[in-house]
């Protein structure tokens, strides 16, 4: 009886150790336009330095102001992103608000291969995507503490324009509906506390037991 505890107790251990190198996850954060989900991830890289990697999507959406090619995403013309989506470059992607985005599969590779973990900040669309194709992903919901805060927070960013304020209202109806689907809810009220919940929900991940144990006969 006691070897057969040693022997268990020794193959758990390898298999945790294992864990440590073993290639990265995929941290999927979704949430509708104005629930605050990019502050959220940019406050989680700096207070988890190493742990995480951004993973840069590409759009076709204009670029705004200070943001820069490469760094918020890949801008580039419809034309190329057709293409992109013909070669199957892409492990997801939607048309948001008039826009194309997408996630590129290499973008992917290249953090997990790394041995890091990807932090991938999507609309849901494209996370329901992901959840089809990658079921090991971890899902994340961010939530408005309401409606009201939802409506207050677009109009006050100043970024949009009334009529794509009023489409981003009416969609983020149908996307906080989809909210079951995913692994994890965390509501945006005080930034602080979210910022909190997302470091949890990373920590927890690391420690997920690695596999099934199997059994010696």
């Amino acid at each position: 009886m006691k070897k057969k505890s040693d022997r268990l107790a020794g193959e758990i251990l390898r298999l945790a150790q294992a864990k440590k190198s073993e290639s990265g996850r995929v941290f999927v954060v979704a949430g509708p336009s104005g629930v605050g989900k990019t502050s959220l991830c940019k406050a989680l890289l700096k207070e988890m330095p190493g742990r995480l990697q951004w993973s840069v999507s590409h759009t076709t959406r204009a670029r705004r102001r200070g943001e820069k090619h490469g760094r918020e995403y890949y801008f580039i013309s419809e034309k190329d992103f057709r293409k992109l989506i013909a070669q199957d470059a892409f492990v997801e992607h939607a048309v948001v608000h008039g826009n194309l985005y997408g996630t590129s599969k290499n973008e992917l590779r290249r953090i997990t291969r790394a041995g890091r973990n990807a932090l991938v900040e999507i609309d849901v669309q494209g996370a329901l995507q992901v959840i089809r194709k990658f079921p090991a992903a971890v899902t994340i919901f961010i939530l408005p503490p309401s409606l009201a805060q939802l409506k207050k927070r677009l109009k006050g960013r100043g970024t949009d324009a009334p009529a794509v304020i009023r489409r981003r209202i009416e969609n983020a109806l149908g996307e906080i509906a989809k909210a079951p689907k995913f692994g994890y809810l965390v509501v945006n009220d005080v930034f602080g506390d979210a910022l909190s919940d997302l470091q949890a929900v990373v920590r927890a991940e690391g420690c997920r037991r690695p596999g099934r144990v199997a059994k010696k006969r």
